[in-house]
């Protein structure tokens, strides 16, 4: 057992409401820089929908991330004879046409056009070549686009759904979408770090974030190749590539990252994980169907005393085991069981967590035409206006989950590798909740249906206030549980840096790549 501190992360996607604050926040600190315009190391996505850069997820496209090969892994795309191939020509990254090309407005040519009888107007010019463009696409050009051909029908996860559930999905007056935000995912088995032939990118130790060394990178951008979530960029002007900090400055003083703090949904929570090093390579390389429980396997509980004991030995500190012990995110994902992982068929065992949204009941049930999915429906509106408040089963409840809200194939292709049992466990947990609260709150539902519904999926009326709590009501130090740096770790790190050639740092100013923050 070799345990190890990751600070891990979990965003509730029922919160989130699409404002894309967390992006803006995050753009005005780090990436506003010439050569950066196009970067969102924090981005929002509708889903369904092609995201950023478009089609990220077809990785029979960018070949990221890693594949099985017998009881071993190998990255997809990238690595030592992969990257040899590809080293002066990689067909397999996003152009610049996927993200979108930097741009802005001539706007001197508002004020010094010439007298005339037509309203003057600011071109758009491109920020690589400074000549005139057409816009065609942007950081979130397809928001709450759910219905579009050129966009929702274009994702990925759609592909094993059948015609009918994506007709059901995509006719306007049952549109149904949600805001998926992104950053990077820290992952236990980067595939960014296993691909650099430089050597740039690495793990930190005392808590896991994957950092950049400028000074060391020489721009060969299999980085970019190999991150399936596309979460690595590369400075078309420093001549650099560039990815997520998570704000390791603030971290290291116990403050919140920028996307998280100003988060107007309070979607975000972080905290710390105790993993087991020792499984890493076997719970990459299992089979797809166990993913993700022995992904979730690996973070170890924080009150074992052999846990305990094995962290202590690799010199975790007692401040970030009692961390551990109070993290919301250890909750979420261990105690309740309420987040997935983002594809963990990627196999980088991404340390950012989801909840998945419970969406609304799907509108205009009742006129459905009489086809068999449409009876169904009808079915499930009439046991919701009248049966769901006396009835004390929980059958019909439950069965609507399946019926009558988002396809759960489309939420286990994103967050359960395919597995929609998962998927519908962690709906019906929320539902669980929800029952609960009306009962206390609204008093319309008997307590004999509310524990119920709580005993169907493992909680006790305690378990499910702890949730609502969280959910609802925590205070700032409840979301997000940071142990701050050590005095003596950070003076090592200062020491170090003569070896790592400022491996601690991550320099933006131009031309001084590498020098440190």
């Amino acid at each position: 057992m070799d345990i190890r501190s990751q600070i891990s992360m979990v965003f509730h996607l029922d919160k989130c409401i699409g404002c894309h604050t967390c992006s803006i926040a995050c753009k005005n600190i780090w990436t506003d820089r010439k050569g950066a315009e196009y970067m969102w190391w924090n981005n929002v996505e509708t889903k369904p929908g092609t995201g950023y850069p478009q089609k990220w997820e077809n990785q029979d496209i960018y070949k990221g991330g890693w594949v099985k090969d017998g009881d071993d892994i190998e990255l997809k795309g990238a690595g030592k004879r992969k990257g040899l191939m590809n080293i002066f020509h990689n067909p397999h990254m996003p152009v610049i046409d996927d993200y979108y090309e930097p741009f802005t407005y001539k706007y001197l040519d508002l004020i010094e056009s010439p007298a005339s009888d037509d309203q003057p107007t600011a071109r758009p010019i491109s920020l690589i070549t400074g000549k005139p463009i057409d816009i065609k696409m942007g950081p979130n050009w397809d928001d709450d686009l759910s219905g579009t051909p050129d966009y929702a029908r274009q994702d990925p996860n759609l592909a094993n759904l059948s015609p009918a559930e994506q007709e059901a999905m995509f006719q306007l007056e049952r549109m149904a979408f949600f805001y998926l935000p992104r950053i990077c995912n820290h992952c236990l088995n980067p595939g960014c770090v296993a691909s650099c032939p430089s050597g740039a990118l690495y793990k930190r130790g005392e808590d896991g974030i994957v950092l950049l060394n400028q000074d060391v990178c020489r721009s060969w951008r299999m980085c970019v190749t190999a991150c399936p979530y596309k979460k690595t960029y590369y400075n078309w002007h420093a001549g650099k590539s560039e990815k997520c900090i998570l704000c390791y400055p603030r971290m290291e003083a116990g403050y919140a990252p920028a996307c998280m703090h100003s988060c107007v949904g309070r979607i975000r929570y972080m905290g710390v994980i105790l993993y087991d090093a020792d499984k890493i390579h076997d719970v990459a390389s299992a089979d797809q169907g166990k993913l993700v429980d022995q992904h979730l396997d690996i973070l170890m509980d924080p009150f074992d005393p052999e846990v305990i004991k094995s962290a202590k030995k690799n010199g975790v500190a007692d401040s970030t085991i009692r961390a551990a012990q109070y993290s919301p995110t250890y909750k979420f994902v261990k105690e309740w069981g309420m987040a997935l992982p983002l594809h963990a068929e990627f196999r980088t065992l991404p340390m950012l967590f989801y909840v998945p949204p419970m969406l609304p009941v799907m509108a205009s049930l009742k006129d459905a035409n009489n086809s068999a999915q449409a009876q169904k429906l009808n079915k499930v509106a009439k046991y919701w206006e009248d049966d769901w408040l006396y009835d004390t089963s929980t059958e019909e409840l439950w069965g609507s989950i399946d019926e009558a809200r988002f396809p759960l194939q489309y939420m286990a292709n994103l967050f359960s590798a395919g597995d929609t049992e998962k998927v519908k466990d962690r709906l019906k947990k929320l539902m669980a909740i929800r029952i609960h609260r009306r009962h206390v709150t609204v008093g319309d539902i008997s307590a004999e249906k509310a524990g119920k519904a709580l005993s169907d999926v493992g909680f006790t009326p305690e378990m499910a206030e702890q949730i609502y709590y969280l959910t609802s009501l925590a205070k700032f130090s409840d979301r997000f549980v940071i142990p701050a740096a050590h005095r003596e770790q950070a003076i090592e790190m200062m020491e170090n840096t003569g070896d790592r050639k400022g491996s601690a740092g991550f320099g933006f100013k131009e031309g001084t790549a590498g020098r440190g923050l």
